[in-house]
């Protein structure tokens, strides 16, 4: 499973809802995993494979992998947290990221269950990252337009060699 990065039109789509939950899902999430796991990240989307449907898994550190289809954002906090972010479709940039400290998200599992999380720290600041690829936005988007453009800029000179 490819992760494409910055630069494919696919990152900038707004990811379609899953229509029917069944055991490809399974499969996908499971592949969605692993490329996950070689890539060292902590969350990946669909869009990110190239498959531009509502789809994310979640893997942090010491927690077992979570699969979001179909995610709704219910609440954020009014508080905000800046953090260093990085992205799997973006590589070898990181940038400061303010985002809400906790998130409220409905979703269903890979097994077509719905269920309710309440997330503070770390997997909230993921959740909400992986959403943003959903809607066809990244981590750089929520810059300044100055930083944006910088990283953009060198981006662009490191492709050109």
């Amino acid at each position: 499973m490819e992760i494409i990065t910055l630069g494919n039109e696919l990152l900038r789509r707004k990811a379609e809802p899953v229509s029917h939950i069944d055991g490809r899902y399974k499969k996908i999430a499971e592949e969605m995993i692993g490329a996950l796991r070689a890539g060292k990240g902590v969350g990946l989307a669909g869009p990110q494979i190239g498959l531009v449907e509502r789809i994310f898994v979640v893997e942090i550190q010491g927690d077992e992998p979570r699969v979001f289809i179909n995610p709704s954002i219910i609440e954020t906090s009014e508080e905000t947290v800046k953090y260093e972010e990085g992205c799997l479709s973006v590589p070898g940039v990181w940038a400061d990221v303010i985002r809400p400290a906790s998130v409220r998200v409905q979703a269903w599992n890979e097994q077509g269950r719905p269920f309710t999380l309440e997330a503070d720290g770390i997997l909230a600041r993921v959740i909400l990252h992986e959403y943003d690829h959903l809607e066809g936005m990244l981590f750089i988007d929520r810059l300044s337009e100055v930083k944006r453009n910088r990283i953009l800029a060198k981006l662009e000179k490191q492709k050109r060699g």
